[in-house]
């Protein structure tokens, strides 16, 4: 009733009100939410990143965090139908990694309407990099030390221009505004996380000392060698926003395992599996796949479907809503016709809001 849950339960127990269409499917679960993705600023087309669907990585500066998601998000992108159809009903999506800080990330039902409808927070988070692909081949930053202290020095000035704005006291002109400076305080303020790009230990360390230094609210993003500091991140009480399973293993990424889900669930920290971004052919992922795989190497079941609807909905502070089939939440449902985690089965209906999304058969 009116895109909410009104009733959930047995067909002897609960009443379908008239006039209603009723869908049959033997698993209905939770529409999955995906914790980082980059659709609607990336399109179906994979082009290179000056195609007029390839929105997601701004290279012309490498600290950025002025620039919004929702200012690049097109709720009409033909690969947000498809990952619809795959069961996807809300999306934290926005800026890629690959620049030092890239720009923000939003939340966003998969409806392809008009942003309005669509967008649930249009300024969630911070978009950064901590690795190699952060640095530039032609420019700064250059090597690891250039990347930290220029990481530093953004949130230094971010940190003065907060004090300005504070001491101002509506005498003489007003401070000027400056758009990066002030998203950068929001992540100071821990309105916004900083999502750190980071798959090396070292480079996993050096984000959770920055963590400490200016005292952040900071999720780690990818995190392949995560498995190697787990006592350092549970101390530091860092979500990790898990490399889609089946990522490619090479440069950075090569040492990542199918079994991290599991290793990190098991150790108490919290995980949610994402479908990412990757700079070629395919860019985006099926998230019902990388979870499936997860499952298949420790996670199970349950811990798989949670770490793709529960829990980044408890992330992304929006679990009233959506993340579980409850009286009350948002009617965000995905039908199968069997285990969602099989490969042979088929995601056969989408339901968003209480309003048929996708009727394709996948």
């Amino acid at each position: 009733t009116d895109g909410k849950i009104t009733a959930v339960g047995p067909a002897s127990e609960v009443s379908i009100p008239a006039g209603h269409e009723v869908l049959q499917a033997k698993i209905l679960v939770p529409g999955f939410v995906d914790i980082r993705a980059t659709v609607g600023l990336t399109g179906i087309y994979n082009g290179d990143e000056q195609a007029h669907d390839q929105d997601m990585l701004e290279r012309s500066a490498p600290i950025q965090p002025g620039l919004r998601a929702i200012d690049a998000y097109n709720p009409r992108e033909a690969l947000l139908e498809y990952v619809r159809s795959f069961g996807v009903t809300t999306i934290h999506t926005g800026h890629a990694p690959g620049a030092l800080i890239s720009g923000q990330t939003m939340i966003a039902k998969t409806r392809t309407t008009t942003v309005a409808d669509a967008v649930i927070n249009p300024f969630f988070g911070v978009a950064a990099t901590l690795s190699p692909k952060a640095q530039s081949g032609s420019g700064a930053p250059g090597t690891r030390g250039k990347t930290y202290a220029m990481l530093r020095e953004a949130l230094f000035g971010a940190q003065e221009h907060k004090a300005t704005l504070d001491n101002y006291d509506g005498e003489g002109a007003p401070p000027a505004r400056d758009l990066a400076k002030e998203a950068l305080i929001s992540v100071l303020d821990g309105d916004a996380p900083l999502i750190v790009t980071a798959n090396r230990a070292q480079d996993i360390a050096s984000a959770l000392r920055l963590k400490e230094e200016f005292k952040l609210t900071m999720w780690l993003d990818m995190a392949a060698e995560v498995y190697t500091l787990m006592d350092e991140v549970k101390a530091a009480g860092v979500p990790v926003l898990l490399h889609p399973t089946t990522y490619r293993a090479y440069d950075e990424t090569k040492n990542l395992s199918f079994q991290t889900a599991a290793t990190l669930a098991d150790a108490g920290i919290p995980i949610a599996i994402q479908t990412g971004y990757e700079g070629y052919v395919p860019k985006v992922r099926v998230l019902v796949f990388e979870a499936a795989i997860a499952a298949a190497h420790g996670l199970g079941f349950e811990r798989s479907l949670k770490a793709i609807t529960l829990t980044p909905a408890t992330l992304l502070g929006i679990s009233d809503r959506v993340g579980s089939i409850e009286v009350g939440k948002d009617g965000d449902l995905a039908l199968f016709d069997g285990d969602p985690f099989e490969y042979t089965t088929h995601c056969t209906g989408v339901v968003i809001e209480g309003e048929v999304a996708s009727r394709a058969v996948r």
